[in-house]
């Protein structure tokens, strides 16, 4: 497993100096189905927006 998730999504509230991603998990989904064929096939569903 990774140890470090980099992000470079400032306004997500996991977002930490160094572009690094704090949470605990990462959840990311293919929005084409269950295999993808390249990263723009993908979505964080991480994702949250910094208050």
């Amino acid at each position: 497993m990774a140890k470090d998730v980099l992000c470079e999504v400032r306004n997500c509230s996991f977002w930490e100096s160094g572009n690094l991603c704090g949470a605990d998990q990462i959840y990311v989904v293919s929005h084409v189905g269950e295999y993808a064929d390249n990263s723009r096939e993908t979505d964080c569903k991480t994702f949250q927006p910094a208050e």
